[in-house]
């Protein structure tokens, strides 16, 4: 987009405008359910935000952002504190080795680093950079990236209220191989009031573009479902992990108390790693293909009867 077009989207665009806006800080005055009834009118079109009597997933996932504030939440979506609670609740080595953690990128000493890792900010996502070899990664580039990410409180975009108390920290992980690439599966086992409701089998490499990963979605007896978001089934099989009894076991054990979360793995050479979880699927904003899956998932959720915010 030229800046022409863009000056001119932000002129006669509310959406645009209100985008602009929120990124530079102008609403953080204004209360989590006004603005998420504002995000939502943009982000769902002529669909309405129905707070009072939520009925699609999407619906009560904005239910939650606005009511269901948990304190433990916080640790959970902290990439590095939640990496203790998972080796407490499902063991250890189910967590990718952590290398180092850090407040600021200048306390980075890279020449204690191995040869190959990643790097993650611990407070927001998307926020990484992969190493795969130390002689040739730009560290002036991910200087200016971890910078900038660090100063970022990712609550304010989306109102997920998860990310909002988050310490801004840069960990080091092990780098694994076998991830990131066209044929990486991922595993996403998404949880209703403590109980596995459906798997995703994602192949691709992850934030890829719609057309670069797939998502394969199965219930709990392992039946394909018929729908998607964003991201289309795959057009070749796609099978769940012969783990999968051993992954529906720890996601329950880590859903534990809490109305909906999603927790994600990889498989490398047999062994299940953690990945992350998810409290706010696509921020709360899915479009469902065929669109009624979008009431069906809903039906499947149940509320708490008491708000806690």
């Amino acid at each position: 987009m030229s800046k022409f077009t863009f000056l001119k989207e932000l002129l006669t665009d509310p959406g645009t405008r209100f985008y602009f806006l929120s990124a530079h800080g102008f609403y953080h005055g204004m209360s989590d359910e006004k603005y998420i009834k504002r995000l939502w009118k943009y982000r769902m079109g002529d669909q309405v935000l129905d707070l009072d009597d939520p009925k699609t997933l999407c619906e009560k996932l904005q239910w939650l952002k606005i009511y269901d504030h948990n304190p433990e939440y916080t640790k959970f979506a902290d990439k590095y504190e939640v990496k203790k609670i998972v080796s407490e609740t499902i063991g250890k080595e189910h967590v990718v080795p952590l290398l180092g953690v850090w407040d600021d990128f200048d306390d980075i000493d890279f020449s204690k680093l191995p040869d190959q890792f990643i790097l993650k900010t611990t407070h927001d996502s998307g926020g990484f950079m992969i190493c795969k070899d130390k002689s040739t990664f730009d560290v002036n580039a991910a200087r200016k990236k971890f910078k900038k990410a660090v100063k970022r409180n990712f609550y304010w975009s989306g109102r997920e209220w998860q990310y909002k108390n988050i310490p801004p920290r840069i960990i080091a992980e092990k780098y694994i191989d076998s991830l990131g690439k066209p044929d990486s599966f991922e595993y996403k086992l998404t949880c209703m009031n403590g109980e596995v409701k459906f798997t995703t089998v994602c192949r691709g490499i992850a934030h890829a573009g719609f057309k670069d990963r797939t998502n394969d979605h199965f219930d709990r007896n392992g039946q394909k479902m018929p729908w998607y978001v964003f991201y289309e089934p795959s057009k070749t099989p796609v099978e769940l992990p012969p783990q999968i009894d051993e992954l529906i076991e720890y996601s329950e054990k880590l859903a534990k108390g809490i109305p909906y979360v999603r927790v994600d793995y990889y498989i490398v050479d047999g062994t299940v790693y953690f990945g992350e979880m998810t409290f706010n699927t696509w921020d709360g904003f899915m479009e469902f293909t065929p669109h009624e899956w979008d009431r069906k998932l809903g039906d499947m959720l149940v509320l708490p009867d008491e708000k806690r915010s």
